[in-house]
């Protein structure tokens, strides 16, 4: 997949060939992988179910003890949904907005213990402990969550997280980001590379660039997602967007207006 996107950011980029090179390949590839961090982070479209096991005591857990097993996976972004191993099925764990929880849950001298009821995420930031794709180490082990009772035993807590991907260095590495959505890092590598030219013409290609990438992520959120319930999926048009606005449908008000 790496050449892959090499070849079609090159095109993009129109890099000729020797003795004169506008970008090196290896310019290229981190473009390539800061490209593929960005649209995970944008689109939400590596979904993956992480497992976290409780320790007796203990209310809060980083995102770096959550376990994804799917390959080619940098770290989690953000923590969705979390329920709990309970019998032959799962429970599922309430999510509350940190200054909710904080109020009513870390409020109290005498924290009941119990299996997990309430959770919130805390600290902001990915589950990685490695380097950033195409920007080498950095602070990576910063999210966090909290859950309410405090447990009184291990829990197995099943996380739904959005990822992002691990860099691509082969072309044998396992690309995580789901067609429709590579179509998109082509074009948002190429914007990357232009805005290091510093130059005039250049700059207004990468705006283009980047307003084709925001058209194929966009494309790639709508043939993805299902017209039953789509409701459930970010980045999808509000089918009652024009009614909010109180803007003619094209229904026998449009019609009167004409």
């Amino acid at each position: 997949m790496l050449q892959s996107y090499i070849t079609q950011t090159q095109r993009l980029l129109q890099n000729p060939g020797a003795p004169v090179t506008l970008y090196s390949q290896s310019d290229i590839i981190s473009y390539i992988n800061i490209a593929r961090g960005q649209l995970a982070g944008e689109a939400r479209c590596i979904r993956v179910l992480g497992a976290l096991s409780t320790v007796a005591g203990q209310r809060n857990y980083n995102f770096s003890s959550i376990v994804v097993a799917t390959g080619g996976i940098g770290g989690v972004l953000h923590v969705r949904a979390i329920r709990y191993v309970a019998a032959q099925g799962f429970r599922w764990v309430a999510p509350r907005p940190w200054t909710w929880f904080d109020f009513y849950h870390l409020n109290n001298p005498t924290p009941g213990m119990g299996p997990p009821r309430v959770w919130a995420q805390y600290a902001q930031g990915s589950s990685g402990t490695g380097a950033l794709p195409g920007s080498g180490a950095g602070a990576l082990s910063s999210g966090s969550f909290f859950i309410d009772p405090v447990p009184d035993q291990v829990y197995g807590l099943i996380c739904d997280c959005a990822c992002y991907p691990g860099p691509l260095n082969a072309d044998t590495d396992p690309e995580p980001i789901p067609y429709l959505w590579t179509d998109a890092v082509p074009f948002y590598a190429a914007y990357y590379a232009l805005l290091s030219s510093q130059t005039s013409a250049r700059m207004a290609d990468a705006e283009r660039y980047y307003e084709y990438y925001t058209q194929f992520v966009q494309r790639a959120r709508v043939a993805s997602t299902p017209d039953v319930n789509r409701y459930l999926y970010e980045q999808v048009p509000d089918p009652t967007a024009l009614n909010q606005m109180a803007l003619p449908s094209g229904g026998r008000g449009a019609a009167a207006q004409g």
